[in-house]
């Protein structure tokens, strides 16, 4: 199965330095049943959609988790890894109900019920080996999330002008890396 891995960059150099991501349990992203009908979709051909989903809602937890750690270069990390099924676990509650994400009043993936959608739990530690891709923000994207990180407690207040902002990051894409770029990105 694919996941998405939220990190940070201390957190992906810690697990290039120990050779594999975690220690387990921790938390990930995937394309599970909930996810899909979150997108209204149970059509294989949606799968990359999905995916993309999936990647979007590591993001945003990455996110939170640079606003847990003050000393992180404010750039959203996402490892992308193969793993066994049998080490995922699903976390997620469904939120969506009978409806779809193209509903207007679908919850924003930064609200921490939308953001249990996809999540999973993964249940050992995955090798290096097992990691296909990395995808980090652009260095242009640093202010962004800086601001996003600084409006996350009035969004999740309910503050709409700040929910703008946290979803201001989401208009920088991130960018995908090959592993054997890992050490120049943590250098």
């Amino acid at each position: 199965m694919r996941v998405y891995v939220p990190l940070t960059l201390p957190a992906l150099s810690q697990a290039h330095g120990a050779g594999e991501l975690g220690p387990a349990p921790f938390e990930a992203y995937a394309v599970t049943a909930g996810l899909r009908s979150w997108w209204g979709s149970e059509n294989p051909e949606d799968e990359e959609e999905l995916e993309y989903a999936a990647l979007g809602l590591a993001a945003a937890s990455s996110l939170r988790s640079l606003a847990r750690d003050a000393e992180a270069v404010r750039r959203r990390v996402v490892v992308v890894a193969e793993v066994p099924d049998a080490l995922v676990h699903g976390e997620e509650r469904d939120v969506a109900g009978d409806r779809s994400v193209q509903d207007e009043d679908v919850a924003s993936v930064h609200d921490e019920e939308a953001a249990s959608v996809g999540r999973v739990r993964l249940t050992a530690a995955v090798p290096m080996s097992r990691i296909a891709a990395v995808h980090l923000d652009a260095e242009e994207a640093v202010e962004a999330v800086t601001a996003a990180i600084e409006a996350l407690p009035a969004a999740a207040g309910g503050d709409q002008r700040a929910q703008a902002v946290v979803d201001g990051a989401d208009e920088h894409e991130l960018l995908w890396f090959a592993t054997q770029e890992i050490p120049a990105l943590i250098a």
